[in-house]
């Protein structure tokens, strides 16, 4: 008998020329949206980093737009409504999938408690909306990710509301679908500790281009590692022309 394919299941996104609109947002702003624009997922959990505006948010949404997930997030059975911007790149995204993979989860955290009303009003599980955020957000990776089943998870800055603490409890959980091999994770984040997921595959959009990127060498870990080094002398840098 055949081995069972393991995750990633998603391998690569292109453009479809005859649906890219170069005249339409985000292809007038994002450098990497070039004509050769080609994303391929080597790794279980691919994880997406860089500054504001570098264009991270709209990737995911794309992808996960294209994966067939609502703009707002949820399941795929969730229709909760679109919002942001229309991104014209999740019409022009071409997917090569083995296999193609239907069932699975966008988190998205700045419409999460969009999602918690709309499972308020539809019946849906559990009592988030009386739970803190940073709570509800764990809820809802235990409760609505599992390990145990094929699925594709796309989550934009998964951490907003986790302290530290509950950081490294959610990289636990990543590590739990990084070894199952049914789960394949797109996320996007600022945090150093999601970075550090041993044998993820780590991109930098910085720069105007997607590439391959080291924990050590984000601006993220840099500047953490420099304050928690001497914060009074990275404070004293920093407010030097406030007299």
């Amino acid at each position: 008998m055949a081995p069972a394919l393991q995750s990633p299941f998603l391998k690569r996104v292109t453009l479809d020329p005859s649906k890219t609109d170069r005249e339409a947002f985000p292809f007038t702003v994002l450098p990497y949206l070039a004509d050769e624009f080609e994303l391929d997922f080597e790794s279980a959990i691919t994880i997406i980093v860089g500054e504001n505006g570098s264009g991270k948010s709209t990737l995911i949404d794309a992808i996960a737009q294209m994966a067939g997930f609502a703009g707002k997030g949820g399941s795929q059975d969730h229709q909760t409504g679109e919002g942001g911007k229309e991104n014209a790149l999740a019409r022009s995204l071409r997917p090569s999938w083995l296999p193609r993979v239907r069932r699975g989860f966008f988190f998205r955290a700045a419409s999460f408690f969009s999602y918690v009303d709309y499972l308020s009003e539809t019946g849906g599980f559990g009592n988030l909306e009386q739970r803190s955020h940073g709570e509800a957000f764990l809820d809802t990776f235990q409760d609505r990710m599992p390990a145990g089943q094929r699925a594709i998870y796309i989550l934009d800055e998964p951490e907003v509301a986790l302290s530290p603490q509950r950081q490294l409890a959610f990289l636990r959980i990543l590590r739990e679908w990084q070894l199952s091999g049914q789960v394949q994770a797109i996320i996007a984040t600022h945090s150093p500790i999601l970075m550090s997921l041993p044998d993820a595959a780590l991109l930098s959009l910085d720069g105007g281009a997607i590439r391959p990127i080291a924990l050590e060498e984000t601006g993220h870990y840099r500047v953490i590692r420099s304050f928690l080094g001497n914060p009074t002398a990275f404070l004293a840098d920093l407010f030097r022309d406030l007299g």
